[in-house]
């Protein structure tokens, strides 16, 4: 596995990562727990050295699943965890938003013990909390960094002035936000930014949430947890309009010897070197293929025939509901 630097920090990791999220939350029923070790172990043996999870992924059971699986490989491998969620300790419910500083050391301390290390690789905030100035929250996680429980500061879906903000207190290592071939927005504003201060990116749901693998049509059904079925853009309806999409991937794809989710990856790792995206998944052989991505070589040519043929193609439905939205790019 090829390895990347994100941005001018001097941490670096597999090019590309794994979310965790999906193996205990967010798309139907958790995984069998020593399945998903075993599948998050399979990923080191393959060369991934970056995983991704979350203090409110379950809440708590992702971080624990990830502390146990890397623990005998804990100083081969990067780990990135989130704070930013007010949760409810005992029924595990979302109360909105709380980023103060006390609670972030809060946050910290029972993250560590869950992830079974004495520090967090990559500390991101989950979401920009307009209650609390970013500056305190950045000097939050600096005071983590100064006393060793935290190695590098990271953003997830920031507008770029809160990026400019946090990066001048204490350097933003990487942000974090959902790119694809289906959500492309990123290109607008953050990019730039991130480029001129030296800061690494990471995409997530770079598969478009799966739908990208050509595996979901309008007739797919999802469980009844799975947040998909809040997501304006999965509605039957968007699925339906969006097959064009997908069908032209895929005839790129055949065109490559590829699978249409190896292209989608492997076009994020071509716009830029300090890209690193992190595919999620929960089977073995899903696993493979993303990570087959990282040998397909697209030149110019094919990025601007992937880039116009999917440009003409408009992308039906929202990729949120309002209320999350709403969450993003403060």
């Amino acid at each position: 596995m090829q390895k990347r630097t994100l941005g001018t920090s001097g941490l670096e990791v597999s090019a590309i990562g794994l979310g965790c999220m999906g193996m205990s939350f967010g798309y139907g029923p958790a995984g069998d727990r020593r399945e998903m070790t075993a599948l998050i172990r399979a990923a080191v043996e393959r060369g991934v050295t970056f995983f991704d999870t979350a203090e409110v992924y379950g809440p708590f059971t992702n971080e624990e699943l990830v502390g146990e699986a890397l623990a005998p490989v804990r100083d081969r491998v990067v780990i990135a965890t989130k704070f930013g969620f007010d949760i409810d300790p005992d029924s595990g419910a979302q109360r909105g938003l709380d980023s103060r500083p006390e609670r972030i050391r809060r946050v910290a301390e029972a993250s560590l013990k869950r992830l079974r290390t004495e520090t967090i690789d990559l500390f991101y905030q989950h979401r920009v909390d307009p209650n609390v100035p970013i500056e305190d929250v950045a000097g939050a996680v600096k005071d983590l960094i100064q006393a060793g429980k935290v190695r590098h500061f990271g953003l997830s879906e920031p507008g770029v002035a809160t990026i400019r903000r946090a990066h001048a207190v204490q350097p933003v290592t990487a942000v974090q936000s959902e790119y694809s071939l289906w959500w492309r927005r990123p290109e607008e504003e953050v990019l730039p930014v991130l480029e001129e201060l030296g800061i690494g990116f990471v995409p997530f749901s770079p598969l478009g949430k799966g739908f990208l693998t050509g595996a979901i049509t309008e007739t797919t059904t999802f469980a009844g947890d799975d947040f998909r079925n809040l997501v304006p853009r999965f509605s039957p309806e968007a699925r339906k309009a969006n097959q064009a999409l997908v069908d032209r991937l895929g005839a790129i794809a055949a065109a490559k010897g590829a699978t249409p989710a190896q292209i989608a990856i492997a076009w994020l790792l071509a716009q830029k070197p300090w890209i690193v995206p992190i595919p999620g998944t929960t089977k073995r052989h899903r696993l493979e293929e993303n990570l087959g991505a990282a040998t397909v070589a697209l030149t110019a040519d094919d990025l601007r025939a992937i880039g116009e043929s999917l440009s003409a193609i408009p992308v039906q439905g929202d990729r949120y509901p309002e209320r999350l939205e709403q969450l993003t790019n403060r």
